[in-house]
Parts: structure tokens; sequence; C-alpha cells
């Protein structure tokens, strides 16, 4: 339930959308930008493109992310909290994110690739249906991120591999992160599969990590796996991992995240669900926990 002061502000952005949309432009063109890493070089970004797959769901809650007023509310409140470095989203939720003053001196990358919709017979056609290159550059945003699902046996993924590519270098050449998203995935009765065991989290490295005409700004997000530092030694490029569909017990969610933080190429995370749905909805405390842990900062 949504109880603070930022609900007003919340309910009144359709009435700036239709009355004076070209505050959307304006406030990306003032906005205060930072650089992408500070001293530690590691990053904590909020990811909140979920719902634009038609993903909404949290552990049993296959509606959790249907109310866009709470899940603003809680992208605030993370976005408050000192050392959340950024936020992951789509255009609508980064606009509505911008109206109300939450993307100050904060890192803003933009989602690509939305048009595989979870559960669709085309789900692995991963079309670039959001932000494309240009408009991420002439926002001021600071970077672009690709979902690369890799299925063998599906005809859509050369495609997928071509137009990640394709954004891989355009991003680079724009001094951009491109934040590449690389999983070997099949179909099973019906369902998209991620493989998650450590041989084909390998493989899908090797393949995301070569996309594009230079790696000069790649930067991989990937899942925590077993193995990991076996799995991690595959690239040298800086990696986010992601924080998944929260399932298990936090503390051992958290356990999982420091002991992967450890790891050379590791150096940050990317994590949506997990934060701003935590079980006991206590999004200040668990998104704290995490800046903690990617920033080394005492509990």
């Amino acid at each position: 339930m949504i109880t603070t002061s930022n609900l007003p502000r919340i309910r009144a952005l359709t009435e700036v959308r239709v009355r004076e949309p070209q505050r959307i432009a304006a406030g990306w063109a003032v906005r205060r930008r930072r650089h992408l890493v500070g001293p530690d070089g590691r990053l904590l970004i909020v990811a909140a493109d979920h719902p634009a797959r038609g993903a909404l769901g949290v552990r049993d809650d296959r509606q959790a992310m249907a109310s866009r007023s709470e899940m603003l509310e809680r992208l605030v409140t993370a976005l408050s909290r000192p050392g959340v470095d950024g936020v992951l989203g789509t255009p609508d939720v980064l606009d509505d994110l911008l109206l109300l003053g939450a993307l100050d001196d904060k890192i803003v990358i933009g989602s690509m690739n939305r048009g595989g919709l979870q559960g669709s017979v085309f789900e692995f056609d991963d079309r670039f249906t959001a932000y494309s290159v240009a408009e991420i550059a002439a926002r001021g945003l600071d970077g672009g991120k690709m979902l690369t699902r890799i299925c063998l046996d599906d005809p859509a993924t050369p495609a997928t591999l071509e137009a990640s590519g394709r954004a891989v270098t355009e991003l680079a050449g724009r001094g951009l992160m491109a934040m590449v998203e690389p999983f070997l995935s099949v179909r099973v009765e019906g369902r998209v599969r991620n493989l998650l065991d450590p041989e084909s989290v390998v493989a899908s490295i090797h393949i995301g990590s070569a996309l594009g005409a230079t790696s000069q700004h790649t930067w991989l997000k990937l899942p925590v796996v077993e193995d990991l530092a076996r799995v991690m030694d595959a690239t040298t490029l800086p990696t986010l991992l992601l924080g998944g569909d929260p399932s298990g017990r936090p503390d051992e969610m958290y356990a999982g995240w420091g002991a992967a933080l450890d790891l050379p190429a590791v150096r940050g995370l990317v994590v949506g669900r997990a934060l701003l749905f935590p079980p006991d909805g206590d999004v200040a405390t668990a998104v704290d926990i995490a800046a903690g842990l990617v920033h080394r900062q005492p509990a």
C-alpha cells in the first residue's frame, strides 16, 4: 500500500502528460548526470523493465507489478537510498521517474528490446520495440540494455543476434554502455526456459561478448549460477549480476550475492523484483542490504 507523500505527485503524472508533455523532453535535457562508476568501480542498478514484456509476477502473485502507482512508489524509495547508482527501464517508466525528480545524479539505462512477450509463441523474437540508440543518446541516457536469448532451435535467434550486435556497435560509437544479457534458452512444453547450468552460461557469455564491432563499452548482465568462479573466468568484461525471480529465502539470496561480488569481473548488481518486492515489503531495508554488499559498506 502506498502511504508516502509521493502519491499526489504520482497521481498528477497523467495531467502533466495531457497538458505539458513537453516537460519530458525538457527534463531529460537538464537532468544532472554523473560518471558511470565511482571510485570503487561498482554499480547497483534497480531494474524496472519486466512489465513491458507482460511479466508482472513476483513469487506467487501474478499481478504484483500491475499497479503503476505502487511500482513507481517503490522505485522512488529505492532510488532515494544511499548506494543506489541508477535504474534500468523502458521509456514509459523512466519518463515517469524523470517527472518525479528521481533521476538526477543517477545512471539511467534504457531497455531496448521488449518484443519477446512472456508466454507468446514469438517470445524468442526479441525485437527492439523500446529505446533506440539514437533516442538513448538524444535523451542523455547512460547506456542501453539488450536481452539476447539464444535458442538453437528457433529461427528468430539470428535476427536478435544481429540487432544486438548492431546496438552494441552504435552505443560504443557514442561512448555509451552496451549492457548485454545473454542466455542459452529452450522451449519446454510451450514455455521458454533459460539454461542456467554453468556450461550453458559460459557458452552464452562467449556468444554475447563477441557481439558488435567493438567491446570497448560492453558490460554483461548475467545470472548467479553454480560454480560461478569458473563461469566468470569466461570473460574479462565487467559484469553485473541479475537478481532473478526472488523465490528463495532473502538471507540465502544476499549471501549468494556477497560471495559472487568477490569475483574480479563482477562489478555489481542489476536487481528488480527482489528489491522492489521483498517478502516483508520493506523496500528501503532490502535496498540498503544490497547497497552494502555492492559498495562494501559495513552493516
